[in-house]
């Protein structure tokens, strides 16, 4: 009887069960909403109007893309996915972001939403976090304290309404991105900390000069945007710093500020042999020659032309009037630029011309040397007859 109700039992087990028991599992089943890849670890939800998570994700889900939807309030509801690595939810309706986000998470979208605040305990425990999109949003202001997101490497914090830089932002930034806001000063401190940044956007604000030593602690920086701001170009006081700092940053500058190039930075200078030169890197515009060539600033009266240049071991100062030749090089990339080279003549011009002036003297001494040796040969034959 016992067996009879055993073999019973074995023929009713639903197969559900026996999928849970080999390890299938119900939720290794694809939402209807979404799209899945074979292994139910990437998730593809965008662009179907939902208004609440879909229900029946796998709990090991690695990438979740919620992008697009009507997506209002996800407090505590992926809590879950504790690894979840890449979520996606720019093009949403939330007003902040979602409490108790997995901890697991290396890459954090929310752009295109209406958050206004980003609070401290939005990203108190994002250890793991390496790239936070938080563009296209309404922010004002952005809290960070000490010791949180270590590892992130990429902020953008773009199209909002920030007017000042935020603080206390991780040191391990590699990439930030402040543009299209509208910043008016740079805080004291606020940059101070990020050694390791390479990429600073700060184009299209409303900047009109900066703080003495905003940008010395940048020591990483090869590129910074400063374009499409307000900088007050007829008061020295206010842009001076600025101006001496793009001369001798060897970042590139992109949109130099009172200035004739669009780009400028990378100071750098070389010396080899007699030649002395600086190259200077164009954008990929047909500027005409005289911008070229013209090293001015607005508002700088041009130099005439002084003493030549005393040979000496250091390379030449740009601001000391010399007798300089300028040539531009085509030089073939993806973005044609071009470099102007500007290049001091040295001695060897001078030896040059004196070189060419002692062999036009030579040739007249030489011919009446001649005529005189013909001469006087011609003299003793006429004694000995």
């Amino acid at each position: 009887m016992k067996r009879r109700c055993a073999l019973k039992m074995r023929d009713c087990i639903p197969l559900s069960c026996l999928l849970l028991f080999l390890g299938g599992g119900i939720d290794a089943a694809c939402p209807p909403a979404c799209s899945c890849s074979d292994s139910h670890r990437e998730v593809d939800c965008s662009s179907r109007s939902l208004r609440r998570l879909p229900a029946g994700l796998e709990l090991k889900v690695h990438t979740l893309n919620l992008s697009c939807n009507r997506l209002s309030n996800l407090d505590h509801s992926l809590a879950p996915y504790t690894h979840l690595r890449t979520l996606d939810l720019s093009h949403n309706h939330l007003g902040h972001l979602p409490a108790s986000l997995p901890r697991s998470l290396w890459e954090l979208r929310a752009s295109g939403n209406r958050i206004q605040f980003l609070e401290k305990n939005d990203t108190a425990y994002q250890w793991n976090l390496r790239e936070l999109d938080l563009s296209h949003n309404r922010l004002e202001r952005a809290v960070f304290i000490n010791n949180t997101l270590p590892g992130l490497q990429a902020l953008n914090l773009s199209h909002n309404h920030f007017w000042t830089v935020p603080t206390n932002m991780p040191p391990s930034l590699e990439v930030l991105d402040l543009s299209h806001n509208s910043l008016l000063q740079v805080l004291p401190g606020s940059l101070d900390r990020l050694a390791s940044l390479a990429r600073f956007y700060l184009h299209a604000n409303r900047f009109s000069a900066v703080r003495e030593g905003a940008f010395d602690g940048l020591d990483s920086l090869r590129l910074i945007t400063l374009g499409d701001n307000q900088w007050m170009c007829k008061d020295p006081h206010s842009v001076g710093y600025l101006q001496a700092w793009v001369t001798r940053t060897p970042a590139r500058v992109l949109g130099c500020p009172c200035h004739i190039r669009f780009t400028c930075g990378e100071a750098h200078l070389t010396r080899t042999g007699g030649w002395h030169f600086a190259s200077y890197t164009l954008p990929p515009l047909l500027l005409p020659e005289k911008a070229l060539t013209d090293t001015r600033h607005p508002g700088e009266t041009p130099r005439t032309a002084g003493k030549p240049q005393e040979d000496g071991p250091s390379a030449p100062d740009m601001d000391t009037p010399t007798d300089v030749a300028f040539t531009v090089e085509e030089v073939v990339t993806s973005s044609t630029r071009r470099t102007t080279t500007l290049r001091t003549r040295s001695v060897k011009r001078a030896s040059h011309g004196l070189g060419r002036n002692t062999s036009r003297g030579l040739v007249p001494w030489a011919t009446l040397a001649i005529c005189l040796n013909i001469l006087l040969l011609i003299a003793n034959d006429l004694l000995n007859y």
